[in-house]
């Protein structure tokens, strides 16, 4: 005996009867079709002749059935066709009407699945497509959402809109940004608020997020001069073995007075008006670093690598450039117009064609030093120890050389 599964033609087949599709005023129906409810589909047994099963067809469905169709719509005309577990679909004359087909068309026409939306986020509704949602970050969380319908039993108010838990004022630039890529924040909105970041969190990927706060956030240089605060953190911060890489930062005018400031990195970097007093800078790295009209005084520079620095007007009363080790400071080509370097240890410094115009080193320990090509042009050396410093080549015009710890040699070629 064979069974088959009877449905009135136009149910759909996963088994959720719906009736027949009840189209809003306007369109027609199919001739013959008349919106009335539809039993549920039933199973019934094939005997005899196809007769016969119309007639348990109607019985069973409460219509008039007089013609049988499989799910292709191909019209059976002999019971011999049907097989067992056959789907098939009863009609009361008029043509076959394909489920999946008046389905996606009964969801069109009820507007079930239409691309538009309602958001009421924190109490305010905005108003927009699935697509906007999805398409721009399809991986967000907010994508997901609306990606497949209540997958994720989004809750809904009474006017049908989708609730989202977040600030409206924070909401509206990111649904702008999913609109047209542009993100564009009115003023009074932080970038790097609470609730922005959570609005954030919800819409995009993180990748995105960090480029539109990179953008939008802050310029990315920032060259606003680092406090004496900030910069301690930083150290204490930093493990002790750590090389300290502090190139082209702006520490304009800081106090760094007195901190251990010893192998770090200062290669470019903005130390102009510093007060770096008492500051241990042993073998640190000042290449060209602007350090004008800053205060050094007493600080230890020993092995100091200071190569085209500029320094002019700065304070070097009292520094040690000496380190017992042997390892010479380097100073070579630094400009030192105007410094004060009164009383300054300078054993074996290298100053070659460094600019000294104007420079104080009264009492000055230079002993073995390269001045070799200097601008000593009125510098005062008064007191000064040059034994077996290298001054050939060096402008000593208007240069003061009273009270000498020990006289100039011929060999050392004095210009």
């Amino acid at each position: 005996m064979r069974r088959v599964t009877l449905f009135v033609n136009g149910s759909p087949r996963n088994g959720k009867v719906r009736g027949r599709p009840r189209l809003p005023r306007g369109p027609r129906l199919p001739p013959g079709c008349c919106p009335v409810a539809v039993s549920p589909p039933q199973v019934v047994a094939v005997y005899g002749t196809l007769s016969d099963l119309l007639s348990v067809a109607s019985s069973k469905l409460g219509i008039k059935a007089t013609s049988v169709y499989n799910g292709k719509g191909g019209l059976i005309d002999d019971i011999a066709l049907i097989r067992d577990d056959d789907v098939l679909f009863v009609c009361e004359g008029e043509p076959f009407i394909d489920p999946q087909t008046d389905a996606r068309s009964h969801e069109e026409l009820t507007g079930s699945h239409t691309d538009w939306l309602t958001l009421n986020v924190g109490g305010r509704y905005f108003t927009t497509t699935r697509s906007t949602l999805v398409n721009k970050e399809p991986d967000s969380m907010l994508a997901h959402m609306f990606k497949d319908k209540d997958a994720w039993g989004n809750k809904q108010d009474h006017r049908g809109a989708f609730l989202i838990d977040r600030s409206p004022e924070y909401f509206e630039p990111i649904l702008n940004y999913l609109r047209h890529g542009q993100l564009i924040v009115n003023d009074g909105i932080n970038l790097l608020g609470r609730y922005y970041l959570q609005c954030m969190f919800l819409i995009v990927s993180i990748l995105v997020f960090k480029q539109l706060s990179q953008q939008n956030s802050q310029p990315a240089e920032d060259h606003s001069p680092i406090s004496r605060k900030e910069f301690v953190r930083f150290l204490l911060a930093t493990p002790t073995k750590s090389e300290l890489r502090c190139q082209g930062l702006n520490f304009s005018g800081a106090d760094l007075s007195r901190l251990d400031l010893r192998y770090i990195n200062f290669k470019m970097a903005n130390l102009s008006r510093c007060n770096l007093a008492h500051a241990n800078l042993c073998c640190a790295n000042l290449e060209r670093a602007d350090l004008s009209g800053s205060v050094l005084d007493c600080a230890n520079l020993q092995g100091v690598k200071m190569l085209c620095s500029n320094a002019e007007g700065a304070s070097l009363k009292g520094c040690n450039f000496e380190d017992p080790s042997g390892l010479k400071a380097n100073l070579e080509g630094a400009n030192l117009k105007g410094v004060d370097m009164e009383g300054s240890q300078m054993t074996g410094i290298n100053l070659r064609v460094a600019t000294l115009k104007n420079a104080k080193l009264k009492n000055c320990n230079l002993r073995g030093a390269t001045l070799a090509g200097t601008d000593l042009e009125n510098c005062d050396l008064s007191g000064c120890d040059l034994q077996e410093a290298n001054l050939r080549g060096s402008n000593v015009k208007g240069a003061i050389f009273e009270e000498m710890l020990t006289p100039l040699h011929m060999s050392q070629s004095v210009r």
